[in-house]
């Protein structure tokens, strides 16, 4: 081991960083492995304040997501809003916020995930010094709500935090709000229960937030990446009481969000942004009720995962064989049929209808 890798951290020294799609990388034309969203708006920027220090968090830009985020019955402040670097800092800042990091002399507190699931919760809880625990998902892919309720009261229980994806990234299961509530109240006290919202655009009335002001321990997490179609500036949000948001507060960086970001974020949050927002929602909605409609009609399809966000997970006779089609031909998808209980899964990024279209073509031939 060289020198320089000695000096780390042992954790960093084993960790197996996430490989995001763009890390992973790939060579065509068609890009349907990030979910990201097939277009971009337009925005001005003011430069003439760009030699100061941002906000730490610019006033105008909360109140816009604090309106934004009142609707389907929630009623969100701003001092229940925070803006970080996308949602994944907001997951770092809530694991070192609340989670006591393993020592010599004890072995710390631990968060709890769901898999299959986003892989970010594992990653940072292992930079952190986090344990991390484990409840699978059901049979069908929901959240094991019993199991889960009992991880968080065991005897010498250390879960600080439990982290449930809705939809959830791959397999687009929702959350049952009533079984979320009974979950809540057995952590109260305990627990952080952070329900991860980055697709909720697609399915908005399927929404935890009205729960927060009945609930200090319920955590949503949110980001501009997805139908806001600005994964590039890197903008995320935390819903929560006030409580919550000023203990993270105090562990968030001091400028966690660049000026430009903050004209850019509060533009997509104007009426006329959050026209072009959902009117993009639409498409895209259609565009995976054709995809969706089209696999099912596929004899090299076995599984179509729930279609709830701007993705879909599909389970196919034989991955390796599409997979090396869709290279074939420059289309670029996301591969999970290495993950446990996702054998012969690929994730595809629901597109413009071009995109839709090419994806089919490759398919039908197949």
């Amino acid at each position: 081991m060289s020198d320089i890798k000695h000096l780390a951290r042992g954790t960093v020294q084993a960790l197996t960083p996430y490989l995001s799609a763009r890390r992973i990388g790939g060579k065509g034309d068609v890009w349907l492995n990030a979910n990201e969203a097939p277009d971009c708006s337009e925005y001005q920027l003011d430069s003439s304040n760009l030699n100061r220090y941002p906000e730490f968090q610019p006033p105008t830009l909360i109140q816009a997501y604090a309106d934004y985020a009142s609707i389907n019955g929630a009623s969100i402040s701003p001092e229940q809003v925070l803006t970080s670097r996308g949602a994944d800092e907001s997951i770092e800042i809530l694991i070192r916020t609340f989670c006591e990091p393993a020592s010599a002399s004890t072995s710390g507190d631990s968060i709890l995930i769901c898999p299959p699931t986003y892989g970010m919760y594992a990653i940072s809880a292992e930079t952190c010094g986090v344990q991390v625990d484990q409840v699978a998902l059901d049979t069908h892919f929901d959240v094991d709500y019993v199991a889960v309720e009992q991880a968080v009261n065991a005897p010498n229980s250390q879960v600080k935090i439990v982290f449930l994806c809705a939809p959830n990234n791959p397999t687009g299961n929702m959350l049952d709000k009533a079984k979320l509530v009974d979950l809540l109240h057995a952590a109260k006290g305990k627990a952080l229960i952070v329900a991860d919202e980055a697709y909720i655009e697609f399915c908005p009335t399927l929404s935890q937030a009205d729960l927060i002001n009945n609930h200090e321990n319920l955590v949503i997490t949110r980001t501009l990446s997805k139908a806001f179609a600005l994964a590039s500036i890197r903008c995320g949000f935390t819903l929560a009481q006030a409580s919550v948001i000023e203990m993270m507060s105090k562990v968030i960086a001091p400028y966690p969000v660049p000026d430009p970001v903050a004209q850019i974020a509060t533009q997509a949050l104007s009426i006329q942004g959050l026209e072009v927002m959902r009117e993009r929602v639409a498409i895209l909605n259609n565009n995976r009720m054709v995809l969706a409609n089209s696999l099912q009609q596929l004899d090299c399809v076995t599984e179509l995962f729930p279609a709830t966000g701007n993705f879909v997970l599909v389970r196919f006779t034989d991955a390796k064989k599409v997979w090396q089609a869709f290279s074939e031909n420059g289309v670029i998808m996301r591969d999970f049929a290495s993950k446990d209980r996702l054998e012969n899964c690929i994730r595809i990024t629901i597109g413009n209808i071009d995109e839709m279209q090419v994806t089919l073509k490759i398919l039908n031939s197949l």
